[in-house]
């Protein structure tokens, strides 16, 4: 007779551990931050709705989400991020406008979200990543989920969360996304402490070392703004400690949890851009625009251009 085990991970009357494993259906978008960065263009509108060409950076974390298969959209908001909700909400009067006048609707489309599927929860305090992440606990209830850093943008086929739901129904539990850095750069990121290596992409977390001195540094692999949780996270978040900052860190919940419960790395295969920074945000913006067929060219004689100009 087969044993039945409690915990997330077990299996029940015969089923196995894939079968009894929970799909990714939710998402946590924590979009609550002030955008400090890019003042004075974030003073009225929220750093999530700046657009990268024709998108604002919070639609390609969406899309990113939805192809994953993830349902239901959770967004952690703050005052002043209204704009946020409104963008995935449907615009009638443009869409009536946009129809009497001929024009195509389908560029409208990725910006609708089934009813029902777009969820906000506010933060009212600032007290750090892993707070907004707690804020979401009665929406995420009690089934596994994903986080996306909106600033981290991820570019990739499949997306970044695909191969992470991917590497998912293979081993279950927690999952990070990873990237390789040159060593110079791992004291401004948080890095893994790795374990047996499961795969080319896919690898054992046996610590988290936040902005280690490169000498410390137990590998040059950064955490990348994508996460899959368990649901356990939020009992260790409602303690509310304080970690670096004087905030509640993320990166230390999730430590509590290597050793509990299974937890592994996703070697990202793709490019990642920080759009947290004004460099990150233009460099993002012009890696699009030189893929796309209607701008490549005109984009390339412009940066000739202006190379030229500045005598570069």
């Amino acid at each position: 007779m087969h044993q039945e085990y409690e915990t997330t991970f077990g299996y029940r009357g015969g089923m196995t551990l894939k079968e009894q494993r929970k799909p990714i259906r939710k998402a946590v978008f924590p979009v609550a931050g002030l955008g400090t960065r890019f003042l004075p263009a974030t003073k009225a509108i929220p750093k999530e709705m700046l657009p990268i060409i024709d998108r604002p950076l919070i639609q390609y974390a969406v899309d990113e989400a939805r192809e994953a298969g993830i349902e239901q959209l959770i967004f952690v908001t703050g005052r002043g991020k209204t704009a946020i909700v409104e963008h995935f909400d449907t615009a009638y009067e443009l869409e009536h406008t946009m129809r009497d006048r001929g024009k195509v609707l389908d560029i409208l489309a990725p910006t609708r979200i089934q009813p029902g599927n777009l969820v906000t929860v506010r933060q009212q305090v600032p007290m750090g990543l892993g707070h907004a992440i707690w804020c979401a606990r009665a929406v995420v209830g009690d089934e596994p989920f994903a986080i996306f850093l909106p600033d981290e943008m991820m570019i990739g086929t499949p997306g970044c969360m695909k191969q992470m739901v991917d590497a998912y129904e293979d081993v279950g539990g927690n999952l990070i996304s990873v990237l390789e850095v040159p060593a110079a750069e791992v004291s401004s990121y948080g890095v893994i402490a790795p374990g047996a290596r499961v795969s080319d992409t896919l690898t054992e977390v046996k610590g988290l070392v936040e902005k280690p001195k490169r000498e410390d540094a137990p590998s040059n692999l950064i955490i990348s703004g994508r996460y899959i949780l368990q649901p356990e996270v939020m009992r260790t978040l409602e303690c509310q400690e304080s970690g670096a900052g004087g905030e509640v860190q993320l990166t230390d919940a999730m430590a509590r949890m290597i050793g509990r419960q299974p937890f592994h790395a996703v070697t990202f295969a793709g490019r990642r851009y920080d759009c947290g920074s004004k460099a990150g945000f233009v460099e993002a913006t012009l890696a699009l625009a030189l893929e796309r067929e209607d701008m490549a060219e005109d984009v390339r004689a412009i940066m000739r251009r202006l190379l030229a100009q500045s005598g570069g």
